[in-house]
């Protein structure tokens, strides 16, 4: 299902203890809890501040964080800081040296950074650090990044000054974690669009990509980072500074149509409150005489319960999933993958057979994965399909971070609503009217570009 499907690149994780604590164990169960946000790589690096100014250890490799993290491996990981991160590639190559934090050595010290997002200026960035010497074992904007601030560091007081002034460089999405062996520093894109938020246990502060996150490890939300905004955690506390600006505010919708978890809060928005309303949105927008609604596992079922609440038909679970099956994307060949899809989720009979269904997702990229799914609830009986989206039609690529791919393989942007209702096999189609994501969000300003083609950062 993962082929035809859009991904995050990554998500992100920090924690600062004043006092002795176990960072890792901390990092591994936040990268668990943001794991759907990447499961390429997965990575750490953790200090201690507790004694002598120590150094960055760190371990990172390809695979999911259960997979990455051993016991052996997280007992060499000591220390009371740390920031870790998960990815799923939108740049640079799906290699180990890609994996993040990225850690550089430099005169002055050592610095370790994890990122979320894609800046579409990299490349100037890194002709310049070229020009002047720098030599990059991987491709990645990250990288690109840490290499800047340690340079930028040997001109001015100061971590945080140098960091401030790279990220004023910096065009496009981003959410950085910057960690040195005493500090951790964290920046938000001017726009963002990228998530970021705070929390805490006790004098424990922790920053993650998700409110869920911070849950997992038992922290209390405190707030989000504000677009623009540069937190930074040391012994003394909690200090910030707003160092980027932008006139404008563009949040990207889609976390809010599908990257979050569902116990997650996004700049004032809860993710579950916000699918449910847009299936209510399709409801009330595009109703149909149905006897049944269900959702794709696990993308469409919020979306599909809003749609039951409004319409009055009956929400059921028409799919039985098999969590146990590898990964489709990395199959090597379509036959593989659609198998694959096949064998993960299964029809449930006594659901569609002779009953005319509702079926939620929440966008369509291809449209491969859904006609699959279409063509099976048919063959078990299904009477008639409805497919109902809910997001708008994807139309145009993203440049901060999403892996909605070029104009080429976005189905809606060379097929009518019309002719991809009869490539994948539905009764009938309807999208989320991209004004229903104004209401979905509460109006949050959100950036809509994959739908509109208007890009905040140019």
């Amino acid at each position: 299902m993962e082929s035809d499907r859009i991904h995050e690149e990554c998500g992100v994780f920090g924690i600062f203890g004043r006092r002795s604590i176990n960072a890792a164990r901390y990092i591994y169960y936040g990268l668990t809890a943001l794991q759907h946000r990447g499961q390429e790589s997965a990575g750490m690096a953790v200090c201690d501040t507790c004694g002598p100014i120590g150094n960055i250890g760190a371990h990172k490799d390809m695979g999911l964080v259960n997979e990455v993290f051993s016991k052996e491996e997280l007992r060499k990981l000591v220390g009371n800081i740390g920031i870790g991160h998960v990815r799923y590639s939108t740049t640079g190559g799906s290699t180990p040296e890609n994996a993040q934090p990225v850690f550089i050595n430099y005169a002055k010290g050592t610095i370790a950074l994890a990122h979320n997002g894609n800046v579409i200026n990299t490349d100037e960035i890194r002709a310049e650090l070229i020009r002047e010497g720098a030599v990059f074992a991987g491709t990645s904007d990250s990288e690109v990044i840490a290499y800047r601030i340690a340079k930028e560091r040997m001109n001015t007081s100061s971590i945080e000054e140098a960091s401030e002034n790279v990220a004023k460089l910096l065009k496009g999405g981003f959410a950085l974690l910057i960690l040195s062996p005493r500090k951790l520093i964290c920046i938000r894109d001017p726009w963002g669009l990228k998530p970021l938020c705070l929390g805490n246990i006790g004098n424990i502060t922790v920053c993650a990509s998700e409110s869920s996150a911070l849950n997992a490890i038992g922290a209390d939300y405190v707030r989000d980072v504000q677009p623009g905004e540069m937190v930074i955690v040391t012994e003394e506390g909690v200090a910030s500074k707003q160092i980027l600006f932008s006139d404008k505010k563009a949040h990207c919708a889609f976390e809010y149509i599908y990257f979050a978890r569902l116990d997650s809060r996004m700049d004032g928005i809860g993710v579950y409150e916000a699918r449910i309303r847009g299936g209510r949105a399709l409801a009330e927008r595009y109703p149909v005489e149905a006897d049944v609604v269900t959702g794709v596992p696990d993308s469409g079922l919020t979306a599909a319960a809003g749609y039951a609440m409004q319409s009055g038909i009956p929400f059921e679970l028409a799919f039985a999933r098999n969590s146990y099956v590898g990964r489709t994307f990395i199959k090597p060949t379509r036959e593989e993958r659609t198998s694959a899809v096949a064998i993960k989720l299964r029809v449930i009979e006594d659901v569609v057979k002779g009953r005319r269904i509702v079926l939620t997702d929440d966008s369509i990229v291809r449209g491969t994965t859904l006609a699959n799914i279409i063509t099976e609830m048919r063959k078990f009986g299904a009477k008639e399909v409805h497919v109902r989206i809910s997001s708008p039609p994807f139309l145009y690529p993203c440049f901060y971070g999403t892996d909605v791919p070029d104009n080429s393989e976005l189905i809606a942007s060379g097929a009518t609503k019309e002719e991809i209702r009869q490539r994948i096999g539905a009764d009938s189609l309807e999208y989320l009217h991209i004004e229903d994501l104004d209401e979905m969000t509460c109006r949050l300003p959100l950036c809509k570009a994959c739908f509109d083609g208007i890009y905040p950062v140019k």
